[in-house]
């Protein structure tokens, strides 16, 4: 940040942004899931120009009132521009308003069960730190309301591709009117248009717009009460009537007719239901997206390829692996939507498919620990940042078939997977970035949360070894921690 002044600040000011994507449980251990706000907060961090070492000196809450608060913020990445993109996932069913766990969520935030509208989440906020060390947050509206993991900006500054953390989740771009500013632009959704099944397959991919808004235009939808009656007629069995059509949601089948006129507030507000009407909704839990801008490749993490990409349900028909897989785009210009428009950028994904090194490997049974996947390969990916000064895609996993979550570095010239972090038994590798330069310093940064997260049977042969150990160092597993790798971009120095 410019000009950046902070007391207590003796080196270089650096900031991060952390957030806390939900509490797991309370202290009488009953699951907390989705029930309360995600806090986010600017960290000040001290830089030693000598060895670039980071000491925490600030840490400022972000107020969220403003937005109605945060649902469950996951994954995050930083715009070209220096702001922080957040996520929301998991975006609560405005079709069915009184979910009992969203409800506790309006009600330990507004204090009142009936305050809170599903439409307010789902969203992409935008965190902009000011040079005191303090920060802001708006959300953009218009990116389409779905499972928000982390986005990827390309380089143009406008176009955003986004993951979609869910069964039956889409692959979306949406393309801004104009660089650096979210606030006004086209949504667009991925056809899939398959070339091979074997393993995770592949397939080229064609765009179907879905509409264009700006951000205000959507919140003032909200904010007049539109409902999910008012956009479109949901059916959760066959209606028996050829006027509704049949698509996938969220791992079962919903029949919906659109009401007059409500072609915007279908696309931004129940993007998943209007998407899947001609888009390929059958991707599972579509995680990390990131960019290779000088081979103008782009990688999207498949959690799990299974489900709905496997079970014939949809237009994707693959065969797995349970453990996942990291697709690869071909990213190009001069391409068009399915309406014959042009699409306004040099940066949209033409085609999928996975390189050999970073496709999971299903083991036929359980090893001596445990692991149902093989853990020389990646199991899960998740989080995924890309280096262009060190040629390295960066892999996080949060995995159900490998006893502890690993990080992976993945050279993209010669092909050579490497595991360069285990995260404790239970916990996720999140919080993944990887920074080429800082005042001269290089920075691989990984977070460990919900260590002790405890799966059976996945863990049951090491449960009671190692919850002693969880109990001593993670505080019974309320705790995590946070650490970094940094040098020159040789990355010659460690310091964590």
């Amino acid at each position: 940040v410019a000009g950046a002044q902070v007391a207590g600040v003796s080196g270089n000011p650096v900031f991060a942004v952390v957030q806390f994507e939900y509490t797991s449980r309370n202290g009488a251990g009953d699951s907390m899931y989705g029930r309360l706000p995600s806090p986010i907060a600017v960290l000040t961090l001290d830089q030693n120009p000598a060895n670039g070492a980071l000491k925490l000196v600030k840490y400022h809450n972000i107020d969220t009132a403003p937005v109605n608060g945060l649902w469950i913020t996951c994954g995050a990445s930083l715009s070209p521009w220096g702001t922080h993109l957040s996520s929301e996932e998991y975006e609560p069913d405005a079709n069915a308003p009184d979910d009992p766990v969203f409800r506790q969520y309006c009600r330990n935030l507004f204090g009142n069960e009936q305050q809170g509208n599903p439409y307010d989440y789902g969203h992409l906020p935008e965190v902009t730190v000011h040079q005191d060390g303090t920060g802001s947050v708006v959300k953009h509206y218009n990116l389409g309301r779905i499972s928000h993991e982390l986005v990827q900006v390309m380089p143009d500054q406008r176009t955003v591709l986004m993951g979609d953390d869910a069964t039956n989740g889409g692959l979306f771009m949406f393309v801004a009117d104009k660089p650096r500013d979210l606030s006004a632009g086209s949504l667009y959704v991925a056809k899939w248009l398959q070339r091979t099944k074997v393993g995770p397959g592949s397939a080229d991919i064609s765009w179907i717009k879905l509409g264009h808004a700006t951000s205000a235009e959507v919140k003032a939808l909200i904010d007049n009460g539109i409902t999910a009656q008012d956009i479109m007629d949901i059916r959760v069995s066959d209606p028996n009537d050829d006027s509704y059509t049949r698509i996938p949601f969220s791992g079962s089948m919903n029949w919906v007719k659109l009401k007059p006129g409500m072609q915007q507030a279908a696309a931004f507000l129940e993007t998943h239901r209007y998407a899947a009407v001609g888009g390929s909704l059958g991707f599972t839990k579509m995680e990390g997206t990131t960019v290779n801008a000088a081979d103008k490749k782009a990688y999207s993490a498949m959690s799990y390829v299974y489900k709905s990409m496997t079970d014939g349900s949809t237009d994707i028909q693959v065969q797995g692996p349970n453990a996942g897989a990291v697709y690869e785009h071909n990213l190009s210009g001069d391409q068009k939507d399915s309406d014959g428009q042009a699409i306004n950028s040099e940066w949209v994904s033409v085609h999928m498919s996975v390189p050999p090194a970073l496709v999971g490997e299903d083991l036929e049974k359980a090893d001596d620990l445990g692991n149902t996947a093989n853990p020389n390969r990646i199991a899960n990916p998740d989080n995924l940042k890309f280096s262009e000064q060190l040629r390295t895609l960066f892999i996080g996993e949060d995995s159900g078939n490998h006893v502890n979550n690993f990080l992976w570095a993945y050279h993209v010239d010669n092909g050579q997977l490497t595991r360069i972090m285990s995260c404790p038994a239970g916990a996720e590798s999140t919080g993944l970035h990887a920074v080429d330069e800082i005042n001269g310093w290089t920075y691989i940064m990984s977070n460990v949360q919900h260590p002790g997260d405890w799966e059976s049977p996945l863990h049951d042969k090491v449960r009671d070894k190692l919850q002693p150990l969880i109990d001593a160092n993670y505080r019974h597993g309320y705790s995590g921690c946070v650490g970094y790798i940094t040098g020159t971009p040789q990355l010659n120095t460690q310091q964590s």
